[in-house]
C-alpha cells in the first residue's frame, strides 16, 4: 500500500511539472538577419586637360573687387544627448534633433555594429562606433516616417537588432540635413577647416564669394593620392582635418573638405555619393545652395535658387568644368 502511494505521488508531481513546463514562455530563439556588405568607396579621378588656376579665377575678378560683406551666421552642430535618449542591451537613440536633419546613436559592443535607417520602403546601411563615441547621421529622405535600428553583428553577414524605434520626422525644412555635421562630414567648432573657412569667408562679398574661395583653396591645395585610392579600406570614413594635414585625399576627403568648410559658414552643402560618365565610374562630389546669382566654376552661372553642382576632384585635377556644368554626366545616389 505504502508502495503503491509512493508511486501515485510520483505521478502527482511528474503531471505538475508537465503542467508548469506547459505553461512557462518557451526559450527566446535569437532572430538575426543578412546586412549587405559595404558600398565601395568612391575613388574616381581623371585628368586629360590643362586648365590654368589663373585663368579658372580670372572670372571672379569683379566678386574680388566687392566688398567684404558676407557675415556667417552661427555654426549649427550635432550632438549625442544623452538625457534625451532611449534604448536597451547598450544601444541608444537621441531623435531629439530629427526635425533639423539629423538623428543620433550610440552603442557599446566587442562585434560590429550597424545603424539601419528604413524610409519610403527602403534600407540604408551606414557603419556605427562600437565603443561608446556617438554617431550622427543624416536624414537625407525629406519628411517622412522613419525606422532606426541598431543591429549588432553576430557571424559572418548576419546581424540582431539592439534597439529601434519608428517616428514622423518633420523637417523645418529642406536645407537642414545639410547644415550641420555628420559622421559623413566630421567638423566642430575647433575644427582647422572650420577655421581656415572662417577665415576665408572673412573676405568674401557674399555665400557665392564664400564657395569660390573654398573652392580655390581645396582645389589649389589638396593633391589626389593615387596610393590611397589604391589601398583604401572598406568603411573608410574622411576626416576634413586630416586632409588638410596630409594636404592629399581621395575624390571623398575633397567633398568631405568642401562640405565641412561651407556647411560651417552657414552655406547649405550636399556630399553626393554616384556615377559619372559613360563609364559609370564611383565618385563623391558636392552640391551647394544659395540665393543669390555668381559664377562658381569655370562655365556655369549660379541660377536663383537652385542646387548647383561642384566637383573639387575633377577641377583639382584639371578637368573641363564643362564636363561638370551641365550636370547630365552625374548619376546622384546617395546623399550625406
Amino acid at each position: 500500500m505504502t508502495k503503491l502511494r509512493t508511486i501515485n505521488r510520483l505521478c502527482m508531481i511528474a503531471l505538475a511539472l508537465l503542467f508548469l513546463a506547459g505553461c512557462a514562455e518557451p526559450l527566446a530563439v535569437e532572430r538575426t538577419e543578412e546586412l549587405p556588405e559595404d558600398p565601395p568607396l568612391p575613388l574616381t579621378q581623371t585628368a586629360n586637360e590643362e586648365l590654368s588656376m589663373e585663368a579658372f579665377f580670372s572670372q571672379y575678378t569683379d566678386r574680388a573687387e566687392q566688398p567684404a560683406a558676407y557675415q556667417a551666421p552661427a555654426m549649427n552642430y550635432a550632438e549625442f544627448h544623452a538625457d534625451k535618449a532611449n534604448g536597451k542591451n547598450n544601444a541608444y537613440l537621441d531623435l531629439s534633433m530629427v526635425n533639423l536633419g539629423v538623428v543620433a546613436a550610440k552603442g557599446t559592443s566587442a562585434n560590429r555594429l550597424k545603424f539601419i535607417i528604413v524610409v519610403n520602403g527602403n534600407n540604408y546601411y551606414y557603419n556605427m562606433a562600437n565603443n561608446g563615441t556617438p554617431s550622427i547621421f543624416p536624414l537625407t529622405f525629406g519628411s517622412a516616417t522613419y525606422k532606426f535600428r541598431i543591429m549588432e553583428n553576430t557571424t559572418g553577414s548576419k546581424y540582431r537588432e539592439l534597439y529601434s524605434n519608428s517616428t514622423w520626422v518633420q523637417l523645418d525644412n529642406q536645407f537642414v540635413p545639410y547644415t550641420r555635421n555628420s559622421d559623413y562630414v566630421p567638423y566642430s567648432s575647433s575644427s582647422n577647416c572650420v577655421k581656415k573657412a572662417a577665415e576665408l569667408a572673412q573676405g568674401a562679398a557674399d555665400a557665392v564669394g564664400v564657395v569660390s574661395k573654398v573652392y580655390e583653396y581645396v582645389t589649389s591645395s589638396i593633391t589626389y593620392d593615387y596610393n590611397k585610392a589604391n589601398t583604401v579600406q572598406s568603411g573608410y570614413m574622411s576626416n576634413p582635418d586630416s586632409t588638410m594635414s596630409t594636404g592629399n585625399g581621395i575624390c571623398f576627403d575633397y567633398a568631405a573638405l568642401a562640405a565641412a568648410m561651407l556647411r560651417s559658414q552657414g552655406i547649405p552643402t550636399k556630399m553626393v555619393f554616384g556615377y559619372v560618365g559613360p563609364s559609370g565610374a564611383y565618385h563623391a562630389w558636392n552640391m551647394f545652395y544659395t540665393a543669390e546669382t555668381g559664377w562658381v566654376t569655370v562655365t556655369f552661372q549660379v541660377p536663383k535658387d537652385a542646387w548647383n553642382r561642384l566637383d573639387l576632384t575633377f577641377c583639382a585635377g584639371g578637368i573641363d568644368p564643362s564636363y561638370i556644368g551641365n550636370g547630365t554626366n552625374y548619376s546622384d545616389v546617395y546623399y550625406y
